[in-house]
């Protein structure tokens, strides 16, 4: 018995039928980091299918000041996507086949570039499957985006001989060239890129670990205050940055160069001034030299998104090794 297989399927078939010849020379992918292309047809986009996309790729990231989505999307239907479109560096296909499916590819039309196959044998089934799939969705593009951008700003890098603190507590970031030094004292370590839309910042320190440490976001915050009040003034005399206390930093448990850390997402603010924005801060459980390294990153772009700048403060911050 002939299995049937649709259009859409078939189509998907054979254009991954590219994957592992050598012999091809692949183009440039193009876009915008955080940013996906689905092919998915139209009435499939416009119904119940398309509202189980939406609620997973535009769910509002954390940390920001104001609303902004993880991703952002164009849609085209499966019969036009033409040689225009297969540049892109993230590419989703949702459809139909005899059974369900979830699977990844790399580099088949462009390079580099992630592709990402959504089947289901009916839209119930196919909704049911993008569903089980929620993480892997969203960390399959952003870990594609985040080695991409990485590998692009961090190409040229400073010199790990030539930062104090990175030599005195044998940890190392590769900071662009495009970020300057502000402090490098030995104990604290600030670097800033000023860009057309406002200011990126890269900092660095390290506290004492007691054997019995447990993490506790009240701590951490008193820790950082106290280091931001000592090392980043405002504009004006007297003022200091310090973490916006009307909203509750968000935490999550992650590996940071091998080694346990938690991820603290939030909202800084200069105390009696008007100056703010999101910070992104590595909690990193360094036991083997009995502390705690903290590296964070900071922006200021007042009237504009913040979401990209954030990215690429993390994509310099898991760059961190640590000896």
């Amino acid at each position: 018995m002939i299995k049937k297989i649709s259009i859409f399927a078939f189509l998907i078939i054979i254009l991954n039928s590219c994957v592992g010849n050598d012999k091809l020379t692949l183009v440039e992918s193009s876009g915008r980091i955080n940013h996906i292309l689905i092919v998915i047809k139209n009435s499939d986009w416009e119904g119940d299918v398309g509202d189980a996309l939406r609620d997973i790729i535009t769910t509002p990231l954390v940390g920001l000041p104001q609303e902004e989505y993880q991703f952002s999307i164009n849609q085209i239907p499966p019969q036009t996507f033409s040689s225009l479109f297969k540049r892109n560096r993230n590419i989703m296909f949702v459809g139909y086949d005899s059974i369900a499916n979830f699977y990844t590819n790399t580099n088949i039309y462009a390079s580099p570039q992630t592709t990402l196959t959504i089947l289901g044998k009916n839209k119930k089934d196919l909704i049911k499957n993008i569903n089980s799939h929620k993480s892997d969705l969203i960390s399959t593009f952003k870990n594609n985006d985040l080695a991409v951008y990485q590998k692009k700003i961090t190409k040229e890098h400073h010199k790990v001989k030539e930062i104090e603190t990175f030599n005195k507590y044998g940890f190392t970031l590769k900071l662009p060239l495009t970020y300057n030094m502000v402090e490098d004292n030995g104990d604290f370590l600030w670097y800033r890129n000023d860009v057309s839309k406002g200011l990126l910042n890269i900092i660095a320190y390290e506290i004492p670990i007691l054997q019995d440490y447990e993490f506790n976001l009240s701590k951490i915050i008193k820790i950082r205050d106290s280091v931001a009040k000592n090392y980043i003034p405002g504009q004006f005399e007297g003022t200091y940055m310090m973490t916006e206390q009307r909203f509750e930093p968000i935490t999550k448990n992650v590996t940071i160069s091998e080694k346990k850390a938690v991820e603290v997402r939030g909202l800084w603010l200069v105390k009696d001034d008007f100056m703010g924005g999101p910070f992104l801060s590595y909690v990193i459980e360094d036991k083997k030299n009995s502390r705690l390294l903290i590296i964070e990153g900071f922006s200021y772009s007042p009237s504009s998104k913040k979401r990209d700048m954030v990215f690429e403060l993390e994509a310099i911050l898991k760059t961190v090794t640590i000896e």
